[in-house]
């Protein structure tokens, strides 16, 4: 049976299949998600060990802190995409499924899923956030996030439709909303993300779009407190200011949003900024898990979890990445939701389980800070180590060399390189596409 799902964010179809993974007599982990946590436990859990199953809802892991370069036309999405099989293809007891999670069966240890039942006998969460939009139902309904490859792609489509639009506009006031974008949130990926915009006004729209004026074209970035980048020490905030600010980014802070009609955004202290595209990048929430007990959720949906990793109140079902709530000392609220988090508990995950039964071998988890990091535009970031913080053209070559490190696949990475080198020498972005979906019934 075939089913078509749309909605304002998502086109797809999905066909009702069985799981059918082979029967083995080695105990069987399942892990649900295949972000930065999925996919690093899989690869360093022990196949001779155990037979390892990863089920997603796509076949692809994505690099999500490049998402807003494919949402403003800096990279193809399936530079910062790779798939799940071929991660695999030299891994025969590692089984890739297409699937969504319905239900956990915790006293069965089993799984329900959109295309069948499986038992496990180590069930692992990383199913990563979803976006939180505070109660505010207009806010969900006109708003961006950007939480996927599919949602950055349906976003430059409206950046660049709008900008279509805007030629034609009847009225000075339409065009300017068609002209302005309003990012929500100045953590690092909204900041990243307003800087980028920035840059796309200023060098690259103006040569596509000669006929527009673009002192009508705004980029607002909203934060509800007084500063930008909150996690960061008060000079790197302070450098980051400076750099958005010379890119003529609208500060708005200690702003908070009311209500967002798709076209005027109105704030809790009764002023309102025209925009035609509204990006929301200001809270996450963690996805609830039919079947497990409702007293293991804490601060944002959270599940609590123990030094093990361990779901409180279950022996064998771990939670790992952004949705565990491990409170410790250093980290009485969690631990920072970033991908050098869920990799080092994916990490430390697996060296537990590839040890064997609960024993001296095994050891809890303790976060290693190895420092935060934001870019603004060419030439323009702040790096925060533990031991030192620098900024300008040395902290963008760090930013962009880690980041080349990190992407899977050497294809990609040589993609992603060869497109930034191109955008640094020529101020130019090569994805300016805007794709139509259509499928047939």
């Amino acid at each position: 049976m075939v089913l078509l799902h749309y909605n304002r964010f998502t086109i797809c179809k999905t066909f009702k299949m069985k799981l059918n993974v082979p029967e083995s007599t080695l105990p069987r982990v399942v892990i649900i998600g295949a972000g930065f946590a999925g996919l690093k436990l899989a690869r360093k859990l022990d196949a001779k060990k155990f037979q390892i199953v990863v089920i997603d809802k796509n076949n692809y892991h994505q690099f999500q802190p490049l998402l807003y370069q494919v949402a403003t036309a800096g990279l193809e999405a399936t530079s910062i995409s790779f798939p799940l099989r071929q991660v695999f293809q030299k891994h025969k007891n590692i089984h890739v499924r297409i699937a969504s999670l319905v239900e956990v069966n915790a006293e069965e240890n089993s799984i329900t899923t959109s295309n069948g039942r499986l038992s496990y006998d180590h069930l692992v969460l990383c199913t990563g956030l979803d976006t939180n939009y505070f109660g505010m139902s207009n806010v969900q309904k006109f708003a961006f996030p950007m939480k996927s490859v599919t949602e950055a792609v349906l976003l430059r489509n409206a950046i660049l439709e709008n900008f279509e639009h805007a030629l034609t506009a009847e009225s000075e006031e339409e065009r300017r909303g068609l002209m302005s974008i309003a990012v929500i949130g100045g953590g690092p990926t909204g900041v990243e993300l307003a800087g980028s915009l920035a840059e796309m006004k200023r060098h690259i729209l103006p040569k596509d779009y000669p006929e527009l004026n673009f002192d009508n074209a705004k980029i607002y970035l909203v934060e509800a407190s007084n500063n930008v980048l909150n996690t960061f020490e008060e000079r790197s905030i302070l450098v980051a200011k400076k750099y958005l600010k010379n890119l003529g980014v609208d500060l708005l802070l200690n702003t908070t949003v009311k209500d967002y009609d798709g076209k005027t955004l109105f704030f809790k202290d009764e002023r309102s900024v025209s925009t035609g595209i509204l990006i929301w990048a200001a809270g996450v929430k963690a996805y609830p898990v039919k079947g497990l007990k409702e007293d293991i959720y804490g601060a944002g949906g959270r599940m609590n979890v123990d030094g093990f990793n361990k779901v409180k109140g279950y022996s064998n079902i771990y939670a790992i990445g952004d949705i565990a709530l491990m409170q410790q000392e250093k980290y009485p609220r969690g631990h920072p939701q970033v991908a050098q988090v869920a990799i080092q508990q994916a990490r430390h995950l697996a060296h537990n389980l590839n040890s064997g039964p609960v024993g001296k071998a095994h050891s809890e988890f303790h976060y290693k800070d190895s420092g935060s990091m934001a870019t603004i535009g060419k030439n323009k970031a702040v790096v925060q180590l533990p031991f030192i913080s620098f900024k300008g053209l040395f902290a963008w070559l760090v930013w962009t060399f880690i980041h080349l490190l990190a992407i899977v696949g050497v294809k990609n990475r040589l993609q992603i390189f060869i497109n930034w080198a191109w955008s640094y020498l020529t101020y130019d972005r090569s994805f300016r596409l805007i794709y139509k979906f259509k499928y047939k019934d």
